[in-house]
């Protein structure tokens, strides 16, 4: 990130904003007739307040660059908004790290200083990507803890030998809105007080936005990761008269 970067991001800054109040599905009980419901799955560690955003099996590490807007220092709970769709099934819409209880006025793009913003147009988001079917919330801090463990740890196949025997065991705990196999943990990183809450990626593998919102007095009041838009999925059941599970055509993910 440089300053030329940075007047760049000033003058799109309002055209990478999600068109989606995301606040939404987390206060109204259904949206278009798909039912909602609200899930607590702990805090999430921000020792430093520089946030990561990734899917855990494929890249969280510490080479991993943090988004360039400083977030609050602390414990921050996080929420998921679950669409129960008779067509798609539970499905994790929108995860939310709440800071305040100030309401949303806008949501901006999370970005990390490098992207190429120059042609950014409405709709376009850089967003991160899955390729494992999952997505986390953590700080830069803390991922070198999150190296040290898995230099240290004996397993051959990290998921197979160690988090899938963590998730079924969340879902014992927490069967709802889980499948069998577990679609959600709060991790606490081993010989650490740091904890990484991960969940499902809403309809898959793909790219994702993820924003910072804003209330009236322009602070940041939350993060938001938005999985599905369920407005736009049943559009694109419309037309195409099936789910679309595609990677978005705006998605222009950056990789670093």
């Amino acid at each position: 990130m440089n300053e030329s970067w940075m007047q760049k991001w000033e003058e799109v800054k309002d055209i990478l904003t999600c068109p989606v109040d995301l606040e939404t599905y987390f206060t109204l009980n259904e949206i278009l007739g798909q039912k909602l419901e609200v899930m607590e799955i702990g805090n999430v560690s921000l020792p430093s307040g520089k946030i990561v955003v990734r899917d855990p099996l494929v890249s969280l590490n510490a080479n991993q660059s943090p988004y360039f807007i400083q977030a609050p220092i602390g414990n921050f709970p996080v929420t998921i908004a679950v669409a129960k769709s008779e067509d798609w099934g539970d499905r994790y819409a929108v995860v939310k790290v709440e800071f305040t209880k100030e309401k949303p006025v806008i949501y901006r793009e999370a970005l990390i200083g490098i992207e190429e913003l120059e042609g950014v147009a409405e709709d376009d988001f850089f967003g991160f990507a899955v390729d494992a079917g999952l997505g986390c919330i953590t700080d830069k801090e803390v991922l070198p803890f999150v190296d040290k463990f898995a230099d240290e740890t004996e397993a051959d196949n990290l998921y197979d030998d160690y988090f899938a025997g963590i998730f079924a065991q969340s879902y014992k705990d927490h069967p709802n809105n889980q499948r069998a196999a577990g679609d959600w943990i709060n991790w606490t990183v081993p010989d650490t007080e740091y904890t990484i809450p991960m969940f499902a990626s809403g309809f898959g593998d793909g790219g994702y936005p993820v924003y910072f919102a804003y209330d009236e007095a322009n602070a940041i009041c939350g993060l938001y990761i938005q999985f599905i838009d369920i407005e736009l999925a049943l559009s694109d059941e419309d037309e195409e008269g099936e789910e679309d599970d595609d990677q978005p055509e705006n998605f222009v993910f950056l990789k670093n």
